[in-house]
């Protein structure tokens, strides 16, 4: 499923004005190989990035000025660690600790050198923890790890939905599908009741 989530997060960068590209990594010796990490998505501003700083998760419209970065996938699809009711509870410190802090180092030791540090390192996850001090920790965590922002994937969702409102001349079929699952309201803005709950928190 690594390659489904790849493809969600190249539209979403897309949509909202950035061009991407994605870099399949070379298989590492001696390393043991990791598929569910399948490649970094690079995303590049064609406007000027604003400076200033954002909060450690971002949402659609924290975009709006990002400079150039690296987004990094952990597919979790899976894996026993994360479970529907695991995100709907939005407990995911046991994972963060044990498997996305790693695909973390592990993606951005594979950059070119004098690359990294150019680039703002976006780690795509199922979530983070909705209550504290889980969720403290966890951000802890993952800036050790040199995260500089996390993006959950229902916020990529959403984000989609919302622009799958009407159709365009260059609609993607995962446009498509979410704005034909809006036609029978099967999908809301709101609210994706496909991820179950509500609070923003847990996005």
């Amino acid at each position: 499923m690594a390659g489904f989530d790849d493809s969600l997060v190249r539209e979403f960068f897309e949509v909202n004005g950035f061009f991407v590209r994605q870099s399949r990594k070379a298989p590492v010796t001696g390393k043991r190989k990791r598929p569910e990490a399948e490649g970094e998505v690079f995303f590049r501003n064609p406007r000027t990035a604003t400076p200033g700083e954002r909060a450690f998760q971002l949402f659609g419209a924290d975009l709006v000025g990002l400079g150039d970065g690296v987004a990094v996938i952990r597919d979790w699809h899976g894996q026993k660690a994360v479970t529907a009711t695991t995100i709907r509870r939005g407990d995911f410190l046991d994972f963060i600790r044990k498997d996305a802090c790693e695909t973390a180092k592990e993606a951005w030791a594979s950059l070119p050198e004098g690359e990294a540090a150019a680039l703002i390192k976006v780690l795509i996850l199922p979530g983070l923890p909705s209550q504290e001090p889980a969720r403290s920790e966890s951000i802890r965590l993952l800036k050790e790890a040199g995260v500089d922002h996390v993006i959950s994937l229902r916020t990529i969702v959403e984000n989609l939905v919302q622009h799958a409102e009407a159709p365009t001349s260059r609609e993607s079929p995962t446009l498509a599908l979410l704005r034909l699952l809006r036609v029978y309201d099967m999908v809301r803005t709101t609210q994706l009741e496909l991820f179950g709950g509500s609070s923003s928190s847990s996005r």
